[in-house]
């Protein structure tokens, strides 16, 4: 089975509602599709994006600038398409743009593989488990007021989730720790509740807040430092009890080694995009694995079930629905946990009828 073309459509999707983050405000994404056909007509799918729907067309371009490296070649042979990209993109640095365009590619290849054998992607990776913890990420913004904050988490325990995710990002350290406990008295106990500073602190900021927090049983502090800091999260870690999650800034197994050789973070979170597709994202995890490390997803639910499906050090899926229309299908929960489906390859194909009206929309 060879690859005969790669299809590329850039388009712009509106989130549900503008959100705020400690890294600004973000109202539309530009999503790149990408489609694999191959000889024996099974095509791949696969998808990456940008905020705001800027430099889409750069990525974009380099989705295409990539289909030399793929077409007429094996799509069974993912190493090898892998391997060459990597060094193809040597000169222009193996991070950001390059390892993205790398991602889109590999994910459709993944996803055609496991569909020419009739299996669901899990199980090609080995298949450890096949439901996963899942929080829900999709609100608790910062421009949500207390009263909201608190009437939309226990909505999203009424939906049936036993976790769920809050941002944090006030230069006043008490206005966090009064929205983290209405959070806490909304959920109760019992409920996981993750806190996400995007980056927004430094390191004095960090160690205080993250303090002050302990009280609140946090499951996690995420990305309390600019990403770069590897050094400075170390020392975040080190002073506090709640575990640290980092991560879904980070590109490919070298940068994760040199976090797990600072202990930068407790928990790893390496994003299907970022950290250079399903072939990276299992050397990642099976790194940390070596370590005891758990490693959760970053963003794309309906695709990062079946990677942690395969995974036996996999702990949560981040439920955040941005791109859950582009599919046919629906993600399915049952008692907290998101079911891994069983149809071949993702489990998810786009609905090319929606994809085709937002294409004509971004033109």
């Amino acid at each position: 089975m060879k690859v005969v073309k790669l299809e590329t459509r850039p388009i712009e999707v509106a989130l549900q509602e503008p959100i705020i983050s400690a890294l600004g405000p973000i109202e539309t994404c530009g999503v790149v599709v990408v489609r694999l056909h191959t000889s024996e007509g099974v095509i791949g799918e696969n998808l990456v994006f940008t905020l705001n729907n800027r430099r889409t067309a750069v990525l974009h371009r380099m989705v295409d600038e990539l289909a030399d490296l793929v077409v007429g070649q094996d799509a069974g042979h993912i190493g090898a398409f892998w391997a060459r990209a990597w060094k193809d993109m040597n000169f222009f640095g193996q991070k950001g743009i390059p390892v993205m365009g790398m991602s889109a590619i590999d994910g459709a290849l993944w996803d055609a593989a496991a569909k020419a054998a009739g299996l669901p992607l899990y199980r090609m990776l080995g298949g450890a488990q096949d439901r996963v913890p899942a929080y829900h990420s999709g609100g608790l913004w910062l421009h949500r007021s207390i009263d909201q904050l608190a009437r939309d988490a226990q909505t999203m325990v009424e939906q049936g989730f036993r976790a769920v995710k809050m941002r944090l990002g006030s230069s006043d350290p008490m206005v966090d720790i009064r929205r983290v406990r209405a959070v806490r008295e909304a959920i109760g106990p019992d409920v996981k509740l993750m806190a996400d500073a995007n980056q927004g602190l430094n390191e004095a900021q960090a160690i205080r807040l993250g303090r002050m927090l302990e009280e609140y049983q946090l499951a996690w502090f995420e990305e309390p430092l600019p990403a770069w800091d590897l050094e400075g999260v170390a020392r975040v870690a080190a002073a506090l009890d709640t575990p640290i999650a980092s991560g879904e800034t980070e590109y490919a197994r070298y940068g994760f080694r040199r976090m797990i050789e600072l202990r930068s973070a407790d928990v790893l979170m390496p994003d299907l995009q970022r950290s250079g597709g399903v072939s990276e994202f299992v050397r990642i995890a099976n790194m940390a694995a070596a370590y005891d490390i758990p490693v959760s997803s970053h963003l794309f639910p309906e695709l990062s079930i079946q990677v942690l499906g395969g995974l036996s050090n996999a702990t949560f899926l981040e439920y955040m629905p941005w791109f859950s229309d582009l599919y046919q299908e629906r993600l399915e929960f049952e008692d907290g946990m998101a079911i891994v489906p069983q149809r071949p390859g993702w489990g998810f194909t786009f609905d090319m009828e929606r994809i085709a009206h937002l294409e004509a929309r971004s033109r």
